[in-house]
């Protein structure tokens, strides 16, 4: 039996209640999946919970805050709130995604390969993939001016290796912000509570790792506040 709850409780009624309000008006599902691209990626500023990757979308609502994993799981519950057909598909990214967050100690800890997630939905009969709902605008802004100021194509959260990443909707064109980081594919999944019950999931704490990581993460999500203060000309 499943020990970890659904975890895109899309009948929650704050996750239901949010993914109405936000797409009152829209009658399209773009225009219904814009509108809640845009609040997943801009609402809920880029930050790694304590608890990890396992929090439920009701409780990243309430946050504010998330990452790549609880972000998509989020937008994953709000469309199957509203009946449209989604799913998340797990792979593994290389560490270096990280690079510049993560520092020193932090950084060399981490493994080489993190578990990692992005969302696809159903529009007009083609699966689009999305994963460019991960960074808010404005600390995808800080990233990118530290990757130009170090001649890195990759870290701080961003992908570029191939080409220019995309914080923008745009399901045909398919413009992505990590998906250059990926190695690896764990397949499509209903649920994220499902892969993470599996040996495929890389970022499993015990009590020793869970503890370094939420004293890792306070100085983590304190540069990504600094970053993005700074580049909101804040500082």
């Amino acid at each position: 039996m499943q020990s970890i709850p659904i975890l895109a409780d899309y009948d929650h009624p704050l996750v239901r209640e949010t993914a109405e309000r936000l797409t009152e008006g829209a009658t399209t599902v773009r225009e219904k999946l814009e509108k809640l691209f845009y609040y997943v990626r801009d609402d809920i500023e880029f930050f790694f919970p304590d608890q990890a990757d396992l929090i439920k979308a009701s409780d990243t609502i309430t946050l504010g805050k998330g990452q790549c994993n609880t972000k998509g799981t989020l937008l994953l519950a709000f469309c199957k709130a509203l009946g449209i057909p989604a799913r998340i598909h797990f792979s593994l990214i290389t560490k270096e995604i990280q690079r510049g967050l993560f520092t020193k100690i932090g950084y060399w800890l981490m493994p080489d390969l993190l578990s990692h997630s992005w969302i696809e939905v159903d529009v007009d009969g083609t699966w689009r993939r999305i994963d460019s709902y991960i960074n808010d605008e404005v600390f995808y802004r800080a990233g990118k001016s530290e990757l130009m100021r170090k001649g890195w194509n990759i870290g701080y959260s961003i992908a570029c290796s191939s080409g220019e990443s995309s914080i923008a909707f745009d399901l045909d064109q398919e413009k992505f912000v990590q998906m250059d980081a990926v190695v690896a594919d764990h397949g499509i999944w209903d649920d994220p509570s499902d892969y993470y019950e599996t040996g495929l999931y890389k970022n499993r704490p015990n009590a020793v790792t869970l503890l370094l990581y939420r004293l890792l993460i306070r100085r983590v999500n304190n540069r990504v506040e600094h970053m993005r203060k700074r580049h909101a000309g804040e500082l």
